[in-house]
């Protein structure tokens, strides 16, 4: 029954959240920074409450170890988001984001000396592949839709792929703090739930330095449309609604996860995420219509095929299938 409700949560939550920061997104391309500070400090209250007892209990974990984890998450978060101001489509960030797998595999191999079977080394090339046919697509659509003219259209693209450099940094930041993470419960064993509030409860002055900037985008916020909210029954600005929608999404997606990992295999909680950034995509290219070619379904295809034959989704079934055949013989 866990299982259920993890699964729901996790299709819920995280599929809402895409849609209601593309709904902020769309609108303000450069609010990343405000969004992030409200999830960070969303989660870091809920944490210091259930937690961490008000600051009572000592973390398992030393906070030396906790700081340098949370340089690394702060600045993946805030690149993530950041990276939308940069003409990078909703889809396109979401299937960069899916090669965090292997961008992990990779600096596995270069750090930690791990070795392979021949079947993840071809989903790398996989991903990799359907990434850049993706994103070769993608430049090929700012080239020609961004700007008038000639100067405006380089302009355009070459902010496009300051972009997706950040995008490339924060993948490989991102892999790398996992590496970080694995080697610290090897250590001192899991503990998901202080991990979880220490990562972003440490970073929250570091928003100071990007304060000028979520001060801007709450002044925007506050001047969006109003809406009647039922509840209160008082008009609120539309887009502190999102935010607000946001938050909480963003806090269910990974409550989702989290029971999911407690109770599932690392194999079905990856399979779940997987579906779950592909059912998001399709949602992101049909109810806001972003551009999306036959090739960039074809890319698409080859991420999710490369991520599938990584988890062994295949070799899993056909055991699967093979015990059952097993089984009915016996009988």
């Amino acid at each position: 029954m866990n299982t259920v409700i993890a699964v729901t949560l996790v299709f819920v939550g995280c599929c809402s959240n895409v849609v209601f920061l593309e709904l902020l997104v769309r609108d303000f391309p450069g609010c990343g920074n405000i969004v992030t500070f409200a999830q960070f400090a969303f989660i870091a209250l809920e944490g210091f409450i259930f937690e961490t007892n008000f600051g009572r209990k000592k973390p398992a974990i030393p906070i030396s170890n906790y700081m340098i984890m949370v340089t690394m998450f702060f600045t993946v978060s805030v690149i993530n988001n950041y990276a939308l101001n940069f003409n990078i489509a909703m889809p396109l960030h979401m299937i960069f984001r899916s090669g965090s797998l292997i961008a992990n595999m990779i600096l596995g191999i270069i750090i930690l000396k791990k070795r392979y079977s021949a079947s993840k080394y071809l989903s790398i090339v996989l991903v990799s592949l359907g990434i850049f046919i993706c994103t070769f697509m993608s430049a090929k659509q700012v080239s020609v839709e961004k700007g008038a003219t000639e100067e405006e259209g380089v302009y355009a693209f070459l902010h496009w792929l300051l972009g997706i450099g950040m995008l490339t940094f924060a993948l490989l930041m991102s892999a790398r703090m996992g590496i970080f993470q694995e080697t610290l419960y090897k250590q001192y064993g899991k503990h998901s739930k202080e991990a979880l509030f220490y990562n972003h409860c440490l970073p929250l002055p570091g928003f100071l330095l990007l304060s000028t900037n979520i001060y801007n985008h709450a002044v925007l916020f506050s001047q969006s449309t109003p809406v009647e909210v039922p509840v209160i029954g008082q008009p609120v600005p539309v887009m502190w609604v999102y935010l607000l929608m946001n938050v909480i999404t963003q806090y269910v997606c990974i409550r989702g996860v989290f029971i999911l990992t407690t109770e599932c295999t690392s194999l079905t909680v990856m399979l779940v995420v997987t579906l779950r950034k592909f059912l998001s995509l399709i949602i992101s290219i049909l109810y806001f219509q972003n551009p999306f070619t036959p090739w960039h379904w074809v890319g698409t295809a080859v991420v999710f095929l490369g991520t599938l034959l990584y988890t062994e989704v295949w070799s899993s079934i056909r055991t699967a299938i093979k015990g059952e055949k097993l089984d009915k013989k016996a009988e």
